[in-house]
């Protein structure tokens, strides 16, 4: 090849490549070009499990992308704010991410009625919000369904106003260090307030905070016969899930339920966030959680 058609050469080659990259600018990215050109085929979730810290290599290991830890277990332990330093540097040496907490209020602290504390609750979430912050983690679960019993012969539309009017004095807090407050809907075994997710939507639309949102828990969807279908109807607002099995609330796997119609109506709605493992008691922890995400695994594959 002379020197003229080299360089010719070289300048076809500039303005191809050029092109390409000024369309894949247009278009769509180069690792989406990837991505359609080999698309999944089965539809899968981030999974965890609620569990200690300490259970954090467990679980790696045993396919998590995730562990979800409560309030008082890591960032307001016991033990004060010595504790919570260990916490935070266990948490960084792992390198094992914490996604979300649990249990953001005691029932000692109520939420509505006449003993509403909304002054102590609002100094409780901001300390527990600034620290989900340091730790990198995206949620923070507001159940907490011993805070928010509605007292026998107290007036249920106060009641809500109480909740919404706390929840809205939470949103900029939540905006404030970046950490989603999730509205979580409970069987009414263990409260008498938002028990599903329509009720759930209502506090969301009443505080109207994009860090205000709902959590789907797939146990007391079945705890109170919720239709799968109220996913598909609120899925815009769902941004966390927990599963157990109804019974007991075991992992799944254990008493073998067929969570499918509603893994399916996730993947209706193109959920892509979080799925945990959300029990209590185990009767062994590390072959039931195991367990527990090869089901899921497998029934989301098979939505």
């Amino acid at each position: 090849m002379d020197k003229k058609t080299a360089v010719s050469s070289r300048r076809d080659f500039v303005k191809k490549s050029a092109g390409m990259v000024a369309g894949l600018a247009a278009g769509p990215t180069f690792a989406q070009v990837l991505t359609t050109q080999k698309p999944d085929p089965l539809y899968s979730l981030q999974l965890g499990v609620f569990a200690a810290y300490d259970k954090a290599d467990f679980l790696r290991e045993s396919g998590c992308s995730y562990i979800e830890e409560s309030v008082a277990g890591f960032l307001i332990p016991a033990d004060g704010d010595v504790q919570y330093a260990k916490n935070l540097e266990l948490l960084r040496s792992e390198n094992f991410p914490i996604k979300s907490y649990v249990i953001l209020l005691p029932g000692s602290l109520k939420t509505l009625g006449p003993d509403a504390n909304h002054e102590a609750i609002l100094q409780r979430t901001e300390l527990v919000l600034k620290r989900a912050k340091e730790c990198g983690s995206q949620y923070v679960v507001f159940g907490s369904g011993g805070s928010r019993v509605i007292p026998e012969g107290y007036d249920r539309n106060k009641a809500k106003a109480q909740h919404i009017e706390l929840t809205r004095k939470m949103a900029p807090l939540a905006e404030k260090y970046g950490v989603t407050v999730a509205i979580e809907p409970l069987n009414r075994g263990e409260t008498n307030f938002i028990n599903s997710l329509a009720e759930g939507v209502e506090i969301v639309e009443a505080v109207k905070s994009p860090k205000v949102k709902l959590l789907c828990d797939i146990y007391h969807m079945l705890k109170e016969d919720e239709s799968p279908d109220e996913i598909v109807k609120y899925g815009k607002h769902i941004v966390h899930c927990h599963i157990a099995e109804k019974e007991n609330r075991t992992p799944p796997g254990v008493k073998g339920d067929d969570f499918r119609p509603y893994l399916g109506a996730l993947k209706k709605i193109n959920y892509k966030g979080g799925l945990s493992i959300e029990c209590f008691v185990y009767t062994d922890f590390e072959k039931e959680a195991r367990k527990g995400i090869e089901v899921l695994k497998q029934q989301l594959s098979e939505v």
